[in-house]
């Protein structure tokens, strides 16, 4: 396909998406620069937001097969990624874990303990597990999108630093406006007498859209605004009339770097441009970079989400 043709595709999953996934627009433009840039997705957000729902309406659209996990705290590993066992000749054969799919729904990640979450560590960086000293590679296309509540936190294990950041955007899910309730509403009608959309894209347009990315030009003054940013993360102390300094604990790592650089290039490619823009890193640059940002005792007793100092940053650092 051309690349017109691909640009087209994509935009044309969006408007699918759209039509199921009402009043979270960023919701959808998220999960389809991840598919096409090859990360995962950590959703968050309060019940009912349609985190779930949105994972369901993207594999809907997909000719993919999703899986699932209910995130417990009794859960174990292999429950994850399967495990060894005999079969009927006493030979020890590997039983895939619900992994082994082209989307897993990790709900409610935080639910589970750290040797469960960590178990999806080496699937999410290498498109593999390993069980039994044996490696067992997962499907070309593999994306993990996750979910969890932001305010309980009972029972609960957040999400330590290493995975969040193999995570390629964190997407806050927020409720939506009146008008899109509304629509919400007869969405939900609509859905039970079966009047659902029929839409679907083939594997192929996304793995074309993969290689295809990588013509999306990017000039060397962007790469130089795009490091800029990430720099100014972990050095804010340059801005000296700035409370970045009072506010960043600990900065983004070089994967963020690689991270924003790649959701710009998609970003672009979607709008079916060749190159990148300014606009184009500024519009993914909170889903990559929020994550990523250890924020001081002073900015949380302030009430400085990651959003506000990104906003800040993207305020400071100009064009190269």
């Amino acid at each position: 396909m051309s690349k017109l043709s691909l640009s087209n595709s994509l935009q044309q999953l969006s408007l699918a998406l759209s039509r199921q996934v009402v009043g979270q627009q960023h919701v959808v433009d998220a999960l389809i620069i991840a598919l096409v840039a090859e990360g995962h997705v950590l959703l968050e957000g309060l019940p009912g937001t349609a985190k779930t729902r949105s994972v369901r309406a993207l594999s809907n659209c997909l000719d993919a097969s999703l899986g699932r996990v209910q995130f417990t705290p009794d859960l174990m590993p292999s429950d994850v990624i399967g495990y060894e066992t005999l079969d009927s000749s006493e030979t020890m054969v590997f039983k895939e874990g619900p992994v082994f799919t082209n989307i897993l729904l990790a709900d409610e990640i935080n639910r589970a303990p750290p040797k469960v979450q960590s178990s999806l560590l080496e699937a999410m960086e290498e498109r593999q597990v390993t069980v039994g000293g044996k490696t067992h590679p997962l499907p070309e296309l593999f994306m993990v999108l996750a979910t969890q509540n932001p305010i309980e936190q009972e029972g609960t294990y957040p999400l330590p630093e290493a995975q969040l950041d193999r995570f390629l955007m964190k997407i806050t899910v927020d409720y939506p406006i009146r008008e899109a309730e509304l629509d919400i509403l007869r969405l939900v009608k609509s859905e039970a007498l079966q009047q659902k959309p029929n839409f679907s894209i083939e594997q192929s347009v996304l793995l074309q859209a993969r290689k295809a990315i990588l013509n999306v030009s990017t000039s060397d003054s962007l790469e130089q605004y795009i490091v800029d940013i990430v720099m100014t993360t972990r050095f804010p102390q340059q801005f000296k009339d700035s409370e970045l300094q009072n506010w960043i604990q600990v900065g983004a790592s070089p994967r963020a770097t690689i991270a924003l650089e790649k959701c710009a290039r998609t970003h672009a490619f979607i709008k079916g441009k060749n190159y990148v823009d300014p606009d184009d890193v500024r519009a993914v640059v909170n889903s990559v970079l929020g994550h990523r940002l250890i924020l001081s005792y002073d900015a949380i007793a302030d009430g400085i989400s990651a959003k506000d100092v990104v906003t800040e940053i993207i305020k400071r650092v100009p064009v190269a």
